[in-house]
């Protein structure tokens, strides 16, 4: 195989033009391969195989910088780039990271676990390569949905008036997981300019700079001029260059001669230019390109035929995800209120709320990737009547945070925001953690946040949430799947604020004097070491407020007092319970349990629960060491 012969970009570069589509099928095949035993995201990653293999082709990486953004298209840029022979580990514990990091690479310029940084970040490298006058040439390359996000665009609006060298390269695969949506995709779909109108324009601003005729000034005014000049002829007006960002294409991202032939034209040009190319999500593999959407992740498969595996069963019944809760209980609830409508930023089949668009088409939205547009459209709902169920994953409603704050709390508006993915993720690492929203959110003002501890809990809670005079609320759950086969059940209104004990404290035993407070799912494991030990178990259920009766039953019965959350440590539940001691005079010993102050990595949710003390055996350790303590303090 041509691949064996190449490590590392040097090494694809020394490779003749026409050797570049074997190559491309070769790295295709890998992967596939590689994905089929060892999960990852494999469509995007084929969509964008071709112009990963061009711009490493073209472009003197790693000391030229590719800017990704999604990063989970860059497959292939990570097995071209020095770490095809420890592929077999992406993800994995220990192993290579699930997106591109500076931490690991040289070749990776930024981090890009989420969606819509890379025009912002590129243009900060491409200023600071003007300023050190380096010939370094930057590219951002930005798709699978992100130019919808607010971001992007105040990169563009920025790129349009820095001076500037930055190449944007638009993969544009009309998707995100599931289908673009919106005014930006249908543009993009209708976008085209004139090959012939763009050489002319080139080479005129090339016989201008050969005369010292193009000053920085000058530049814009030609650019200004000819966008003018090209919108009479041709009746229509470029969004990107009436920007004043030069703009080319559309070119088929899928034939990397193509690619590397405009990429070579480009890489000669001046000032800011952007390169829309059209790929095909899961391209040269029929099963992806026919179902990107389910093929986007997904899981173990036979690359021979495209089966799917099946999840291993038993006789017993599995429960379901979270999310599936949540999505046919929306819908449940929507049947019997119809102010309720839904929102995601999209991700549906992520969150499940498809149920509800299938059945409602005119009630719920998604509304493309943008978190902060998703809650203050919500909010802009809630304030005319409707109730939007909101629903974000934790990790990426950390972009809205400032519309939770200025656009639902300041105005008690009822917007239900469902925080899907809270607490540890797994395999897709630090940038996907759920790990911040407990800590952050709980400081704002007029929310109440909860976290149920299974699927009954969640529908509680959801039925909860809609009912009249009750505000804006949080409600977080995990990725995967509950405790409860039978998760249908008769929804009933909860008490805001209030907890209830689970395991009451064996007194005959030394754990007797030991208290357990937990929210959300991580309580299961809590209960079974409070079983265990003769500990009382209090499933607290709201982070806010919190149940004060429980913390006073606690302060007066109890000797010790053990914390635990599937959140940062710093600042969360635990946080909560030591200040409420400490503002009430209780002097008892806390210990709090959960995600250490810092960022944790990849793996299985089991091996990171147990990497960060949080599962069973951390519980079970850390509550015996304090009725160890409460003992040895007491024979003293």
């Amino acid at each position: 195989m041509i691949l064996d012969n190449i490590d590392i970009p040097s090494d694809l570069r020394k490779q003749p033009l026409e050797s570049l589509p074997q190559i491309c099928t070769e790295l295709r095949n890998e992967i596939v391969n590689q994905l089929a035993v060892n999960p990852g995201h494999l469509a995007s990653s084929l969509g964008a195989l071709e112009l990963t293999v061009a711009l490493h082709y073209v472009y003197d990486t790693p000391d030229d910088r590719i800017v990704w953004d999604v990063g989970h298209q860059a497959y292939p840029h990570k097995m071209l780039t020095g770490r095809r022979k420890l592929f077999h580990t992406n993800r994995k514990l220990n192993g290579l990271k699930p997106f591109p990091s500076p931490d690991e690479s040289e070749y990776d310029t930024f981090t890009c676990g989420h969606a819509s940084n890379s025009i912002s970040a590129a243009l900060g490298m491409a200023i600071a390569a003007k300023a050190a006058r380096s010939k370094r040439h930057v590219v951002a390359v930005i798709g699978d949905g992100a130019m919808s996000g607010g971001l992007a665009f105040e990169g563009l609006n920025n790129v349009s008036s820095s001076p500037n060298d930055l190449l944007i390269i638009l993969n544009d695969n009309d998707m995100s997981i599931d289908r673009s949506v919106g005014g930006m995709k249908q543009y993009l779909l209708n976008l085209n300019t004139n090959e012939t109108y763009n050489a002319y324009r080139f080479r005129f601003a090339q016989w201008m700079k050969g005369r010292g005729m193009l000053s920085d000034g000058r530049r814009k005014g030609l650019i200004r001029f000819s966008n003018a000049l090209k919108s009479v002829l041709s009746h229509q007006q470029n969004m990107f260059e009436g920007m004043n960002i030069r703009y080319f294409g559309p070119v088929d991202g899928n034939d990397v001669g193509e690619v590397v032939r405009v990429l070579r034209l480009l890489k000669k040009m001046e000032g800011p230019k952007l390169l829309h190319l059209h790929t095909v999500k899961g391209h040269g593999y029929k099963p992806a390109e026919d179902m990107p959407t389910v093929w986007h992740a997904p899981g173990r498969f036979n690359p021979e035929t495209g089966e799917l595996s099946a999840a291993s069963a038993d006789d017993k019944p599995m429960p379901p995800k979270f999310q599936d809760v949540f999505g046919n209980t929306v819908l449940e609830l929507a049947e019997q209120n119809p102010r309720i409508v839904g929102v995601t930023p999209a991700m549906p089949t992520g969150c499940s709320l498809n149920i509800m668009m299938q059945a409602m088409p005119d009630r719920a939205f998604d509304v493309g990737i943008a978190e902060g547009h998703a809650v203050t459209f919500s909010g802009g709902m809630a304030k005319d009547g409707l109730i939007p169920f909101c629903n974000i994953y934790s990790a990426f409603a950390q972009r809205a945070y400032d519309n939770i704050i200025h656009d639902v709390a300041t105005m008690r508006l009822p917007v239900v925001l469902c925080l899907d993915r809270a607490g540890l993720v797994g395999e897709d690492g630090a940038t996907h953690h759920g790990a911040v929203d407990m800590a952050a959110l709980r400081v704002v003002p007029n929310l109440t946040i909860c976290s149920p501890l299974d699927e009954h809990e969640l529908r509680h809670m959801m039925f909860t949430a809609q009912l009249p005079e009750k505000g804006p609320w949080v409600i977080r759950y995990p990725r995967g799947r509950g405790s409860q086969p039978q998760w249908h059940c008769e929804m009933k209104e909860l008490t805001v604020g209030k907890g209830r004990l689970l395991v009451p404290a064996d007194e005959s035993r030394e754990a007797g004097r030991l208290a357990i407070l937990t929210i959300g799912p991580i309580g299961c494991m809590a209960r079974d070491v409070a079983r265990e030990i003769g500990a009382a178990h209090y499933d607290m259920r709201f982070l806010k407020p919190l149940d004060e009766d429980i913390l006073r039953e606690v302060a007066e019965n109890y000797d010790a007092v053990v914390t635990v959350e599937d959140g940062v440590r710093n600042g969360g539940f635990g946080s909560a319970v030591c200040e409420w001691m400490q503002d009430n005079g209780c002097l008892m010993p806390v210990k709090r349990l959960g995600i250490p102050d810092r960022f944790v990595q990849h793996g299985t949710v089991a091996e990171l629960q147990h990497l960060t003390g949080i599962d069973r055996e951390g519980i079970l350790k850390t509550c015996r060491e304090i009725i160890a303590t409460i003992t040895k303090r007491e024979i003293l």
